[in-house]
């Protein structure tokens, strides 16, 4: 299937943006315009489509389109700057596709919740097409994954093709998908967006990313994950990101990491590294600035200088001696009343309606340039002092409210733009003043991992909930391994073997890291949640730690193929499959939950029939051939609240 000739990419007049000037329609780039096509070379398999064109008031309009020749893929986003000399008449339904029509018969929706800070996070939805469909993330947010997905599929039911489709926006999008007689139409925008443009000022739309595939389920899902993993995951090193594991000190005098000293992280790096044990990642979380144990107290961009007299570059230091890289948590937006920001900068900070500087948190605006500047000089200097290998910003807050705040009449949605605009900048200029930093992508967990954001980051906290909840815990990695393929887990477990809600797959207590919590946690990163002073345990997380790694490397380059379906419960069976048909080779998990009532379980299997396999169970050091026919259907028994891995080759 062709993409390209689908969005119709450098034809000025049929491009798919739309929007409102006034009272007049403006469609594509119009003749007027006197439109200009550029075409450039990124790569062997990149090139980047300009349209420009500039209309007789001043306003100029750009068109980027990335297309791939490996993929099926086109990527979309438009830019509106004033080159006049006064503002620009109110532009309204700016959208960068605006009732394209994508051949679809008998469609199909397949959408998601995203992550809401709720159990009910990252459930997803397969809806028959029969009306239109309006999707878009919960109004009061403004982060771009709480309440909707911005990963979906369209496909026909009829069979045969589809469409994967991803917006990239940091704020409040909108997609809508009307069926008609030749498929569906779609249109993607910025959900609030009525604003007339300042003279030299440029507000763009959402980026839409759009695959066409040919095949089923295992195709739409792979062709995805291979083009994620080759064009957007960040590279170390010139090579895709590998598996990392971290581990850390926390809660050791202090909620979250307000207890941290110099010397309680040295002599965790020390310990795990004697024991053998050293992570690849040493995590510090939120409390190494002065906050007198109360963690959110942010807006001042300092260490703790009773806890840190050295600062933190003597962490980097021993991390850098272990093999490790040091990850440091930053929440720059959320500003705290009493902070340096909100005292000595107030004309930076975004408050909500009725709330003020003395009693509130307050939004710092990236979208002010003093304001990014400011950030940027400060972070970046930290970066550099401490030895920051990983950038961990979070964001707990929900900006639209103070945006909002900030709008004048005939502004709505213009400060999310800029704020948008200005956290891209953020952290590209972060990126580009320390070669080969890492940024990590945190907002209360995973609420803003639009794409846009992932081409630049790693979600290593996807979610704040359920951390320990095994089932829960699964229908989460069910919907990352599909749409967001480098994620991290942690070897925790929130139950003992007893269950107060056995539906929901609640658990009423926590218990110390065992083979269960690392059969759960079988993610391309990982936190290791082994205790420093438990020494006695350092034997089995050596023995899974080798497990998990091999297990990581293929999750990263194999197809992912999901054997069961996720319903959070603990009565059910859990499985996948990651499968190389180049090499031959993969790996298949199955674990049964705490109340799974079967005890055993048959695994369909994407297999050669034709072929032998060689199978391995590394907890019991068993190896076996089995014929492929066999092992396509392959069943497993377990006791409750266990699991098992086995690593296969294909040998002829």
């Amino acid at each position: 299937m062709d993409i390209a000739k689908i969005a119709a990419l450098v034809e000025p007049g049929r491009l798919p943006l739309s929007f409102k000037i006034g009272d007049r329609r403006v469609r594509g780039i119009p003749a007027e315009y006197k439109p200009v096509v550029r075409r450039c070379g990124l790569d062997s398999m990149i090139t980047l489509y300009t349209v420009t064109g500039t209309s007789p008031e001043g306003l100029e309009v750009c068109v980027e389109q990335l297309v791939y020749s490996d993929y099926p893929v086109t990527e979309t986003v438009a830019y509106l700057t004033n080159r006049g000399d006064k503002d620009t008449p109110v532009i309204s339904e700016l959208k960068i596709f605006d009732g394209w029509l994508l051949p679809c018969k008998n469609p199909r929706l397949i959408h998601g919740r995203g992550d809401e800070c709720t159990p009910a996070g990252y459930s997803m939805f397969d809806d028959a097409l029969t009306e239109p469909r309006c999707v878009h993330p919960y109004d009061h947010s403004g982060t771009p994954c709480c309440g909707a997905s911005p990963y979906m599929r369209l496909y026909s039911e009829s069979g045969g093709y589809g469409y994967n489709l991803a917006i990239g926006w940091t704020g409040l999008w909108q997609a809508d998908f009307e069926p008609c007689d030749g498929g569906v139409r779609i249109s993607v925008g910025q959900r609030r967006f009525a604003s007339y443009i300042k003279p030299g000022e440029t507000m763009r739309t959402p980026r839409l990313t759009l695959m066409a595939y040919e095949g089923d389920m295992h195709v739409a899902r792979n062709m995805w994950r291979r083009w994620y993993i080759k064009h957007i995951l960040p590279r170390e090193d010139g090579e895709p990101l590998p598996p990392k594991m971290c581990m850390h000190v926390f809660n050791d005098g202090g909620p979250e990491f307000s207890g941290t000293t110099e010397a309680n992280q040295i002599d965790g790096l020390e310990k795990y590294a004697r024991g053998g044990i050293a992570p690849d990642v040493w995590w510090i979380d939120a409390g190494w600035y002065k906050c007198d144990l109360n963690w959110p107290y942010t807006g001042t961009w300092k260490h703790d200088e009773d806890r840190f007299p050295r600062g933190l570059r003597p962490i980097a230091d021993k991390c850098h001696q272990v093999g490790a890289k040091l990850l440091l948590w930053f929440e720059p937006e959320r500003v705290h009343h009493g902070t340096e920001l909100a005292t000595e900068h107030p004309e930076w900070i975004l408050y909500r309606k009725g709330e003020n500087s003395s009693q509130h948190n307050g939004l710092l605006d990236l979208g002010n340039p003093e304001a990014l500047e400011w950030i940027t000089n400060r972070i970046d200097s930290l970066i550099k002092e401490y030895g920051v290998a990983i950038y961990r910003q979070d964001f707990n807050y929900d900006p639209m409210p103070n945006w909002i705040a900030a709008e004048s009449e005939g502004r709505v949605g213009a400060p999310e733009n800029q704020h948008v605009q200005g956290y891209l900048k953020f952290w590209d200029d972060l990126k580009a003043r320390n070669p080969g930093l890492i940024i990590d992508s945190c907002a209360s967990g995973g609420r803003r991992n639009d794409l846009d954001t992932m081409r630049r980051a790693i979600p290593l906290q996807y979610t704040d909930v359920g951390l320990g909840i095994h089932p829960l815990k699964q229908i989460q990695h069910r919907y990352m391994f599909e749409w967001i393929p480098y994620f991290r887990a942690h070897t925790l477990n929130f139950d003992d073997g007893t269950v107060v809600q056995p539906s929901s797959g609640q658990y009423n207590s926590s218990s110390p890291t065992d083979r269960f919590a690392y059969h759960n946690a079988m993610a391309p990163a990982i936190t290791v949640m082994t205790d420093r002073n438990d020494t006695e345990r350092f034997e089995l997380t050596r023995e899974m730690n080798a497990i998990w790694r091999r297990a990581a490397e293929l999750e990263l380059s194999c197809d992912y193929i999901p054997l069961t379906e996720c319903r959070r419960s603990a009565e059910d069976w859990y499985a996948m499959q990651f499968d190389s048909p180049e090499r031959g080779e993969g790996f298949f998990q199955a674990i049964r939950n705490i109340l799974a009532p079967d005890e055993s379980f048959t695994l369909n299997l994407r297999v050669d029939e034709d072929a032998l396999y060689e199978l391995e169970e590394p907890e019991s050091g068993k190896r076996f051939t089995v014929s492929g026919k066999a092992l396509a259907t392959f069943t497993v028994s377990l006791p409750k609240r266990c699991g098992v891995i086995y690593f296969y080759r294909k040998l002829r």
